[in-house]
């Protein structure tokens, strides 16, 4: 299973879209209390998290998630608009696996959700 955090519903339906092709179960969550439950409940092999979405608080999850030995064997796949390089950084500060633009996770977006 793979954990999604993202708001943004188009991006959500694309990704529901690639996962249904690929037959791989999501489930969404969209505030940090919500994510960190899903991740301690059913322990997915991805979290996958928009970094521009401040309602996720995703450094501050992230950072949660990695820094809890019962948690971080999550993988961990943060995505940012390209010019938010301050934020990219901040995310693998925070212990994200990969922090990609926003272009190149949705061009490998069949590549990830097929190898989580």
């Amino acid at each position: 299973m793979i954990l999604i955090a993202v708001e943004d519903l188009l991006f959500s339906s694309k990704i529901r879209a690639v996962a249904r092709q690929l037959g791989v179960q999501l489930a969404f969550a969209r505030t940090p209390e919500e994510i960190l439950q899903k991740v301690r409940a059913d322990a997915p092999s991805l979290v996958v998290f928009d970094l521009n979405c401040a309602k996720t608080q995703p450094l501050e999850t992230i950072a949660a998630i990695k820094s809890d030995p019962a948690l971080a064997a999550s993988r961990v796949i943060g995505f940012a608009s390209h010019v938010h390089v301050d934020v990219i950084h901040a995310a693998r500060q925070a212990g994200a696996d990969d922090v990609l633009p926003r272009s190149a996770f949705a061009s490998r977006l069949p590549e990830i959700l097929g190898g989580a």
